[in-house]
């Protein structure tokens, strides 16, 4: 038994805020299951949007953030992430963040750019890694902090609650059991403050900007242990991501577009103006839609994001991983346009919670892209997500530690039991683990991706109500694996997707489908409820 005041995991920009401030108020377990640098946040180019200039204001991003969402973002949620967006850039600036600045006639500030769907200059970079820019700060913080445990290799299997030790007069965490890799040995931690960050689950479909590691882990942990879901059919496909055999899932940034690259088809002329006025700075659902109409109409692989009217030093300095990641493959961005596809990138539902990132369990917060704070509504504005991030893991530790003091009496406690492997064997045929992943996501994306029919929605239940099956039994019959527990979460967190796509009879924001083209008068979120 390893007990903890707090564990976190996850170690995306959420969780690194959230282990940091939580160290100063007791002992942290930062659990993630590869290394501490595997996050989508260190994976994110465009930047972190903030109110910063004078023309600027907090009424304007509310505004532009409620407009993307397609009526359905909670606007106490969204005007309290956005003022308190300030106050949480200057501790990352304090921690070390070199956000980009210039010298505007002798004066030293920001260098803001805009991205698609936002009206004004607000988005704070770093070059085009700011992701990893704010993860590798966080992290060295972190690795600095003694009250943190930093536990890399480890699998977090499955949230301890009251419920599952047979207790009714109250629903609570109490600690997680965990998968070491090194050793195969199953950890049980215990503690009543947890805060789960593991990111999204873009790896759900066939092609993805996301890192391997985002396969929906904690909104499965979190369905299972009987948390509440809210709107996963919301899920954002970038709509520009490379497309070349040689280099898979690599983001274009939308910065892009903000600077004044267009998108054009294989004859080399501007098609977004034919549905939407804002053209190429449209939002993402919009330009995604248009894209796939675009490849559907045309019969060709791709279309193409074209740069090379800017001069080529701008270029290069602005977006030097872009440049090169494109050069290393022949495409030189500054005399050619990029080729690129619509892939899956973020999750605009996830765990239920408030605005502090407290879910339907108690103890138990959700933060980052997992959680649904009702930030996104239906469809994410841009470089809303790591603003999100830090600033609901800085309201969910303080909850914790307000609702869920430390140094409590031994009297709180219950009985854990440890795990149990009992008569489970080996998995000898990794192949059968490959071959339901590969299944998984390809019906995922053939069934319900960018536009969906009710057709599509009942084969891919119907799929996955086998699959389910299978994974089951390898679950409860083989001893566990990393993969294996990631083929688990994989075929639960594509079930809520379909299930959450399924209860809304409309097309909003993310959720386009050809049986129900029109928007409903009234906006609902689409909740699910395990009991």
């Amino acid at each position: 038994m390893h007990d903890y005041d707090f564990i976190v995991i996850g170690s995306g920009a959420a969780g690194l805020t959230a282990a940091l401030k939580a160290a100063k108020h007791g002992r942290v377990a930062l659990v993630t299951k590869k290394g501490a640098q595997d996050s989508n946040s260190a994976w994110a180019q465009g930047g972190i949007a903030c109110v910063q200039s004078e023309e600027d204001s907090f009424d304007k991003h509310v505004a532009d953030t409620l407009d993307a969402g397609a009526g359905l973002c909670k606007e106490d949620a969204v005007r309290t992430i956005v003022t308190e967006g300030p106050a949480r850039m200057a501790e990352l600036v304090a921690l070390g963040v070199e956000f980009d600045l210039r010298n505007v006639n002798g004066h030293v500030e920001f260098d803001l750019t805009r991205e698609g769907g936002h009206t004004k200059r607000r988005i704070l970079h770093h070059h085009d890694t700011t992701g990893k820019e704010v993860s590798d700060k966080l992290l060295a913080a972190v690795r600095a902090e003694p009250n943190v445990t930093l536990l890399e290799q480890h699998y977090a299997i499955d949230l301890i609650t009251t419920g599952k030790l047979g207790f009714v007069s109250e629903d609570r965490v109490l600690g997680v059991y965990v998968l070491e890799e090194s050793t195969g040995e199953v950890l049980t931690m215990r503690s009543d403050r947890i805060v789960l960050a593991t990111g999204g689950c873009g790896r759900v479909y066939q092609y993805t900007t996301n890192p391997k590691v985002a396969t929906g882990d904690g909104v499965a942990m979190a369905w299972r242990a009987g948390a509440a879901i809210e709107n996963m059919e919301f899920i954002q496909f970038h709509p520009t991501c490379l497309y070349h055999p040689k280099q898979r899932s690599f983001l274009i940034s939308e910065a892009l577009r903000g600077e004044g690259a267009v998108l054009v088809g294989k004859d080399g002329k501007e098609f977004m103006q034919k549905y939407d006025p804002r053209g190429s700075l449209a939002p993402r659902d919009i330009v995604a839609r248009a894209i796939d109409h675009e490849i559907k109409r045309t019969g060709g692989p791709c279309v193409f994001l074209d740069i090379s009217k800017q001069p080529a030093d701008f270029i290069i300095s602005h977006f030097p991983n872009i440049y090169q990641t494109c050069l290393n493959v022949g495409v030189d961005i500054t005399k050619e346009p990029i080729p690129v596809v619509p892939a899956a990138h973020y999750q605009c539902g996830g765990v239920k919670t408030d605005i502090n990132g407290a879910t339907t369990l108690r103890g138990l917060c959700a933060v980052g892209e997992v959680g649904c704070t009702g930030l996104h509504g239906a469809n994410r504005l841009a470089s809303n997500s790591l603003l999100e991030c830090v600033v609901i893991a800085h309201r969910a530790v303080d909850l914790l530690i307000h609702k869920l003091p430390t140094g409590r009496g031994e009297e709180q406690r219950y009985e854990i039991p440890v795990w149990q492997s009992g008569s489970a064997q080996d998995l000898d045929e990794l192949v059968v683990i490959y071959h339901n992943w590969d299944e998984i996501r390809r019906l995922m994306w053939d069934y319900v991706s960018i536009v969906r029919t009710n057709k599509r929605l009942q084969r891919a239940a119907a799929r996955l109500r086998n699959l389910k099956r299978e994974v089951q039994e390898f679950y409860w019959n083989f001893r566990i694996t990393s993969e294996l527990l990631e083929l688990r979460n994989l075929v639960e967190t594509a079930s809520l997707i379909v299930d959450c796509a399924v209860r809304r009879p409309e097309s909003r924001g993310l959720h386009y489908t050809l049986d129900h083209p029109e928007t409903a008068k009234e906006a609902t979120d689409s909740v699910l409820r395990r009991y």
